[in-house]
């Protein structure tokens, strides 16, 4: 289904109760989207699992590209401004790449249906012009971690011999994927999880 007008894509409501409305449409879309595929989600499946009618639907959302637009939009420019804070207020580059991990499993603890929808459909959107915006802030966000892990090697917290594109590949994959296996109530905590992780990452597996 395409897209309308980006003036039409987001609605805004006037009243705190239509934006409070909204925003629980936008998770329960996010949830449905993560779990089924956003292709296998349709308007109804949406309306039905909110308990209205489709049409009641589109009187806040021109269509599911639309909602998703807005609830990736909305996740990942907070991410964005997350990493741009740490990479402001941190000190060296090992530093900064950890406090960059950390956040990120922050992030899959809070917003596990945001980032597995991410996970699932970074195709569509890179490819798609109407997630445009999206696939920008997704470009805006790689290029942060690739300026903390350039800046390390170039002041030799980072082995030089280690190209930093490949690097950050290892890193992205090796975190975000676990949002498909993450338990929140399980063992370890994120925060655990994302030491343990830095660990593997500054040490690695072998004992001394």
């Amino acid at each position: 289904m395409a897209t309308r007008s980006n003036e039409k894509a987001s609605r805004p409501v006037g009243n705190g109760r239509g934006s409070a409305r909204r925003t629980e449409l936008l998770a329960l879309a996010a949830e449905l989207f993560a779990r089924r595929g956003f292709s296998q989600t349709t308007v109804r499946d949406i309306a039905d699992a909110a308990g209205i009618l489709s049409g009641s639907l589109y009187h806040h959302f021109d269509s599911k590209e639309a909602m998703l637009n807005e609830v990736l939009g909305e996740f990942l420019s907070g991410l964005h401004d997350t990493f741009r804070t740490i990479v402001d207020e941190s000190g060296t580059a090992r530093e900064t790449l950890d406090e960059l991990v950390r956040a990120s499993f922050v992030a899959i603890d809070s917003r596990p249906h945001a980032v597995a929808l991410y996970q699932n459909e970074s195709n569509l959107l890179m490819s798609q012009p109407e997630f445009e915006v999206v696939a920008g802030t997704s470009r805006k966000i790689e290029r942060i971690w690739l300026q903390v892990l350039v800046t390390g090697r170039e002041s030799g917290d980072f082995r030089s011999d280690l190209e930093s594109g490949i690097i950050y590949r290892f890193i992205r994959d090796g975190v975000w994927s676990s949002v498909r296996w993450y338990n929140p109530r399980g063992k370890l905590r994120h925060d655990k999880v994302a030491e343990q992780y830095l660990a593997m990452l500054h040490d690695g597996l072998l004992a001394d």
